[in-house]
């Protein structure tokens, strides 16, 4: 079986992990984007705090996994997938314009959601979805903390990242405001109560916290960001956008994929191509959920990888989990909502 994946996610590594242990004769090959190792997005939002954390966000180097007989291929872009020729069309290696497959599996995870009105304003703020972001923004800081001086942030989006963001900022001594659309934090996943608790943990320590904030732009003017909302205009020395997620389906849509937010798959994760599958942030279940948890999206790719290499055809089950938010002195009293 030859089988190609794209993606060097949690999704792309642990399923590429499973499907050797369980078959020594399956051809491996792993594209990415990524030019640096495996490494663990989710600690991305305490990226300020930990000194070290662009050595230990690193989980696995890519030439390890080539021990393991799994062909990673870093720094290439798959820009078309050809199903009735079943290949992938590659952009970044040499004399190889197309690899063949038969199994493919799409495991591209997610990009920083933007919203559309502040796409005209992109130069102006940051964002933080890998690792590469997080280099930038700490280069950024770093700038500050040479002249003994601390930068003073807005972070823009009151979710489950942007309070980890705000919250790992001010435990390093940053100035840092939040600004949010809705009335509460983290509406999409705590209860109310649980929201009122976090926003009076959060403004304790010393976030500034602006709620039902509609904003208008960003402009730059004398070495500072000025955030323009319908009342206020405020300055800081760096904005980071975090508004949310957007699962990369560009190729399956090209490709003629079904597609929804995810890419649309039945409760096998195949999509409406035999021969494709999706995996963790891309991939949307016939409940309309994409399941971006760590939890789900491992069990995801060890049971396709079991599924595959047994050539059975079962439904997937998704795991009991419950999330939890990396946000100091702060835990929920309920379930958080998914």
């Amino acid at each position: 079986m030859n089988i190609i994946i794209i993606g060097s996610g949690i999704a792309g590594i642990t399923f590429a992990e499973r499907v050797r242990q369980l078959s020594a004769d399956a051809k491996i090959t792993l594209l990415t984007k990524e030019s640096t190792d495996y490494y663990s997005r989710p600690m991305l939002s305490l990226g300020f705090s930990d000194n070290n954390i662009e050595q230990s966000i690193i989980l696995k180097s890519f030439s390890e996994m080539l021990t393991n007989n799994i062909c990673v291929i870093s720094g290439v872009e798959v820009t078309a997938i050809n199903r009735s020729e079943q290949c992938v069309s590659v952009k970044g290696i040499e004399e190889i314009e197309t690899l063949k497959y038969d199994k493919l599996i799409l495991a591209m995870g997610s990009a920083a959601f933007i919203p559309p009105p502040f796409l005209p304003y992109k130069d102006n703020f940051f964002v933080l979805n890998s690792l590469a972001d997080l280099k930038i923004l700490r280069r950024f800081r770093q700038c500050f903390l040479k002249k003994n001086s601390r930068p003073d942030w807005a972070v823009i989006g009151g979710g489950l990242i942007g309070c980890e963001v705000a919250s790992d900022l001010v435990s390093t001594g940053d100035k840092v405001s939040l600004f949010h659309v809705m009335d509460r934090l983290m509406e999409r996943q705590l209860e109310p109560e649980d929201s009122a608790t976090l926003f009076t943990v959060m403004q304790s320590s010393g976030i500034d916290i602006r709620l039902n904030q509609v904003i208008s732009g960003f402009v730059k003017q004398q070495g500072k960001v000025v955030v323009k909302t319908e009342t206020k205009q405020s300055e800081y020395d760096g904005i980071i956008v975090s508004c949310g997620f957007k699962p990369r389906i560009e190729l399956a849509v090209d490709a003629g994929l079904e597609t929804g937010r995810g890419i649309k798959t039945d409760q096998t994760l195949q999509t409406n191509d035999e021969h494709i599958y999706a995996l963790g942030d891309v991939a949307e279940l016939p409940n309309g959920k994409l399941y971006a948890f760590i939890k789900p999206i491992r069990h995801q790719a060890i049971w396709l990888a079991t599924q595959l290499c047994n050539q059975e055809k079962q439904a997937w089950i998704p795991p009991d989990f419950n999330p939890s938010a990396k946000i100091n002195n702060f835990d929920a009293a309920y379930p958080y909502l998914f």
